[in-house]
């Protein structure tokens, strides 16, 4: 199996050749993630397996693209978001976790 660090560190160079990467296409990577999630949204509505496979790993390539533009560390804001959830309270509605503070 290979490693996440080293998928992501192939994923910024792979950018990096095709200038993606630069700061000014911040804007257009977005828009790019947004085209992503349109096709797993699609994916699930018409339970395409494969193309929601394929969809969350396009998602996952522009995001780091786009934490390489910003200049974030992908992992970490991975980390980071794990550390706030971890303890979370709350409960489950209709397939929706409401956290404790907002109900």
């Amino acid at each position: 199996m290979i490693d996440y660090s080293y998928l992501i560190q192939k994923v910024m160079d792979w950018a990096d050749e095709r200038k993606i990467s630069a700061p000014e296409n911040l804007t257009k990577q977005s828009l790019k993630l947004g085209e992503e999630y349109g096709e797993l949204i699609e994916a699930i509505l018409k339970n395409k397996p494969d193309q929601f496979k394929d969809s969350v790993g396009d998602m996952q390539v522009v995001m780091i693209i786009l934490c390489q533009q910003y200049g974030v560390d992908y992992e970490q804001c991975l980390r980071d978001a794990y550390q706030v959830i971890e303890n979370r309270k709350g409960k489950t509605e209709n397939g929706v976790f409401i956290k404790e503070a907002d109900m």
